[in-house]
């Protein structure tokens, strides 16, 4: 199982999680992208996947299967980015793009005090009883409502509500940071800090928490501006 995982690299890009195939036949490819996900079921939940497959030539039906596979699995796939001409124009007959952004230099920026510069996006509101977990960065574009765990070795950026319990640094690093529109959480956790619960605010406003300098977990107010 660990030789037919590896066939399939898989890391978080701006716009989702991207996975780059190697020259394994398509069919080993495709079983190990699907064990991967098997795996670790949470982390690919509710993802937008790209997938960069070289210069493989792929018919519509595989392009299809793979598609209603991930599907099921509540994933979106997006993007096709491949070498072959005839793999490319399959893939805009399908709708899915064959281009992917990447990010400017100095957006990262952003992200530096994380220990890896890769980023999860999830375009929803997580509901009660969902976890997340990511060895990066988390972005939320929506809510992260109670009963529901976000846990990330790197920053949280919540551009929401946190009602939830969120957990920064997961892996010891004390200088990660958790960023929210409405930071009114159940409870923060930074490295091996952990906040007392939140109070709702009347008028909320953006507010970052870290470590201070006296090693306590602090917010403040955030400026997105």
């Amino acid at each position: 199982m660990e030789q037919i995982t590896s066939l399939v690299q898989i890391k978080g890009i701006r716009d989702g999680l991207l996975a780059t195939f190697s020259d394994a036949p398509w069919e080993d490819q495709y079983l190990s992208l699907l064990a991967q996900i098997g795996e670790r079921p949470a982390f690919f939940q509710g993802a937008r996947l790209a997938i960069d497959v070289g210069s493989q030539i792929l018919k519509v039906n595989d392009l299809v299967d793979l598609r209603d596979h991930l599907s099921e699995r509540n994933i979106t796939l997006w993007a096709v980015i491949s070498e072959s001409p005839t793999t490319e124009h399959t893939s805009q007959l399908l709708g899915l793009a064959t281009r992917i952004s990447k990010p400017r230099p100095q957006e990262k920026t952003h992200v530096d005090a994380a220990s890896d510069d890769t980023a999860l996006f999830v375009n929803k509101t997580l509901r009660s009883g969902t976890r997340i977990e990511f060895p990066g960065n988390i972005v939320v574009m929506g809510d992260v409502n109670p009963g529901a765990e976000i846990v990330a070795e790197g920053n949280v950026i919540v551009w929401g509500r946190v009602r939830g319990m969120i957990h920064a640094g997961a892996k010891g690093n004390r200088s990660a940071f958790i960023c929210a529109l409405d930071l009114s959480a159940n409870q923060l956790r930074i490295a091996d800090e952990v906040s007392a619960m939140l109070k709702p605010q009347k008028d909320p406003k953006p507010e970052i928490a870290s470590i201070n300098s006296e090693g306590r977990l602090q917010a403040e107010l955030w400026h997105t501006g």
